[in-house]
């Protein structure tokens, strides 16, 4: 269900809130959000992880085991292991932590804050204490 443009702009205010409040921690979360890097890395990750699924099976299937030790099976594994890895980790590098709120300014006239007047406004969390209080009165 799609959110209606109150909302939207709610969010929106939220979210020029959360960068004026913490830019650093809202850059990480939403450096979190899938995207075309993401889904190939994801796709790279299963192709390698069916490749070493296929060695890991063709060791113990053939008969090639130097010493008695299934060496393909053991590479196998390393490379599904490593896809595992790819697949976990492999999507968090490369983003920048300087990205730019979508939102742009806040419609209430509120602006970018810093940190030497913040204790004038309250904070990000008592602002949104306070709204949630009115919403919840006004219903």
């Amino acid at each position: 269900m799609p959110l209606s443009e109150h909302e939207q702009r709610m969010l929106d205010q939220i979210e020029s809130a959360l960068y004026a409040e913490d830019p650093k921690f809202a850059s990480t979360v939403r450096g979190s959000r899938l995207g075309m890097a993401g889904s190939r890395r994801r796709l790279q990750a299963g192709a390698l992880f069916v490749v070493g699924l296929a060695l890991l099976i063709a060791g113990v299937a053939l008969p090639v085991k130097p010493g008695g030790f299934p060496i393909i099976s053991l590479l196998g594994f390393l490379v599904m292991f490593g896809a595992g890895v790819l697949l976990l980790v492999g999507g968090r590098r490369g983003k920048s932590l300087g990205d730019a709120p979508r939102g742009g300014g806040s419609s209430s006239g509120q602006g970018t804050r810093t940190r030497g007047n913040r204790k004038s406004t309250g904070g990000f969390t008592h602002r949104m204490e306070e709204r949630f209080r009115r919403r919840f009165e006004q219903e």
